[in-house]
């Protein structure tokens, strides 16, 4: 609906679920106490304990006897036994054990800030100083990556329905009434908000409340394939550097709390090219660490061809890994970068505890074949011939980045093909790898503008020359590798293969098994060679998955929050 631009949701019985009087209702008829006797507890006296709590006046260690002792005088004033086994703090373990996040409804808040709207969470909570207090800390960490403001009544001194806490809001987002949609699973809740002139819906299921909102929204929240995951913006993530050596250091982004992953872009990308994995892996309990590869972004691009061997890049990683004190990691890594991954797992496995190609496979080295007749064999591997000469692809690319950047990274779907598509064979006989591409290319589906400003940006720091010097390794990187050419992964690895990638096709995937004894496979039919953000949904759920399986079975413990 035209003029809504945010959109409040409630936490516990919307964004967490069960309702939290359904587990009241529970406990109670569980002791055999009277259905609703917590809930009247509650609301018997606008200054109970309870409420003082959301107000922030009591921590959840004090509101515990508080509430204890109100029960026990509610229940003599009605007429009820509390049975012996009656225990407020046994009513808050319930409720925290309880709580599940509802995936439906965090999707579709994450599928309104896609689509511009902003948005909040707008909760009664409790300060939890209790030995509960991780799970708190956990799903509040969790809620405030996703929405663009998290306001709680313990910390502002008002609850709902307080028309203050309203204005509050309306005051923080700097919008009026009128432009908002308000979800709460408490009627009295919503009251307010609708005489200011919000929208709202009354959540009991959550299939009704989504068609509620989808209308109301005017954006597509059920049944959509289209939807994309929660994404993280640069600014809103934490930077920071390792130096490697003199001269040389790495970029990263680091999010998260838990057993390390290590994420590895490709060419031409960035850190940024993982934007709809970082948050999807963090939440699954993962810390992860996502690079600038070295020539990239705010990592150091020296001139030296040789910087960029894959010996030296695995070298700087093992680097980078002692300065974190990291002593394995799990390594996943797209193009280039899977290159890189598949090598640290055959030159050093001892800091790999897991390893992920994603589209690029695990090539044997074969040492009686020099690699530029393997490559002359390929015709897609042409432009890599036109890459060897230190200035003519820089000059090509770096003449219009916005060009370059809107002909490379495009969709495989039929609307974002360019016309003629872009090829990789035959490109020293065009003179470029551009040439033949429209001049002025529309723009990519899979790159927004603000996504694609960001690229922009990145590669006016370093330009090209330290991404195309990956390619001038090719012979150095073979003679390396011939000194493993007997060696085979054992470390527990994923591929995982797309199947309209023109060039690094899924059949170049065939029998790895007899290379990498402990091969899970993954594969995304509909999809191109920038994985990550034309399939993000796909991607994360193979990711995932795999990454539970591999530390479930090493038994090392993950805290979801999934």
């Amino acid at each position: 609906m035209a003029g809504r631009k945010f959109v409040l949701f409630d936490l516990g019985g919307v964004l967490l679920t069960p309702r939290p009087h359904l587990t009241f209702q529970k406990y109670e008829e569980s002791i055999n106490l009277p259905r609703g006797f917590i809930q009247n507890v509650i609301l018997k006296d606008p200054n109970s304990s309870f409420f003082q709590a959301e107000r922030g006046h009591l921590r959840l260690s004090e509101l515990i006897p508080k509430f204890e002792s109100e029960c026990q005088e509610f229940a003599s004033t009605s007429g009820i036994s509390l049975p012996p086994q009656f225990s407020a703090h046994n009513i808050f373990e319930a409720m925290f054990s309880a709580c599940k996040l509802n995936k439906s409804m965090l999707q579709a808040a994450i599928t309104l800030k896609n689509n511009g709207f902003k948005t909040c969470v707008l909760t009664n909570n409790i300060l939890d100083d209790t030995h509960m207090r991780a799970t708190t800390g956990q799903v509040l960490c969790m809620i405030s990556r996703h929405f663009d403001v998290l306001i709680e009544s313990c910390r502002v001194g008002l609850r709902k329905p307080d028309l203050e806490i309203y204005n509050l809001v309306l005051k923080t987002l700097q919008m009026e009434p009128q432009q908002g949609i308000f979800l709460d699973d408490i009627g009295a809740n919503l009251k307010p908000a609708k005489k200011l002139g919000m929208a709202t819906i009354l959540v009991r299921e959550t299939e009704d409340a989504l068609k509620e909102l989808q209308t109301i929204s005017g954006v597509q929240l059920l049944n959509s394939e289209t939807s994309l995951p929660a994404m993280c913006h640069p600014e809103s993530v934490s930077h920071a550097y390792v130096s490697i050596k003199p001269g040389v250091r790495i970029h990263y982004v680091d999010m998260g709390d838990g057993p390390a992953v290590c994420l590895f872009h490709g060419f031409p990308e960035s850190w940024f090219s993982w934007r709809y994995q970082i948050p999807a892996l963090v939440d699954a309990g993962f810390r992860v660490l996502a690079l600038d590869m070295k020539g990239y972004g705010e990592s150091t691009a020296p001139s030296d061809i040789e910087e960029y061997s894959q010996e030296e890049i695995c070298k700087d990683l093992v680097v980078f890994l002692n300065r974190l004190g990291i002593s394995q990691a799990t390594l996943i890594g797209h193009d280039w970068g899977g290159s890189v991954v598949w090598n640290m797992s055959l030159f050093y496995p001892e800091r790999v505890r897991a390893v992920a190609g994603v589209n690029t496979p695990f090539f044997h080295v074969n040492p009686l074949i020099n690699p530029f007749s393997s490559l002359e064999k390929v015709p897609v591997f042409d432009y890599q011939f036109y890459f060897q000469e230190p200035g003519v692809a820089e000059a090509e690319l770096e003449a219009n980045l916005e060009r370059t950047f809107r002909v490379l990274i495009r969709g495989s779907s039929k609307q974002d093909m360019l016309k003629p598509p872009l090829s990789t064979a035959n490109v020293r006989q065009r003179g470029g790898l551009l040439v033949g591409s429209p001049e002025n290319p529309p723009p990519s589906h899979i790159l927004p503008e603000a996504e694609l400003q960001y690229y922009i940006q990145q590669f006016k720091k370093t330009g090209f020359r330290g991404p195309l010097n990956w390619y001038r390794n090719i012979e150095k990187n073979w003679c390396w590798g011939c000194s493993a050419a007997e060696r085979k992964v054992l470390v527990p690895a994923l591929m995982v293969t797309a199947g309209k990638d023109s060039v690094l096709t899924p059949s170049l995937s065939a029998g790895m098994e007899k290379r990498v004894l402990n091969l899970t496979r993954g594969h995304i039919e509909e999809c191109g060679h920038w994985t990550q953000i034309e399939r993000p949904a796909e991607l994360n759920e193979i990711l995932i998955k795999w990454l539970k399986e591999v530390h479930q079975k090493s038994s090392i413990q993950i805290n979801s929050n999934l």
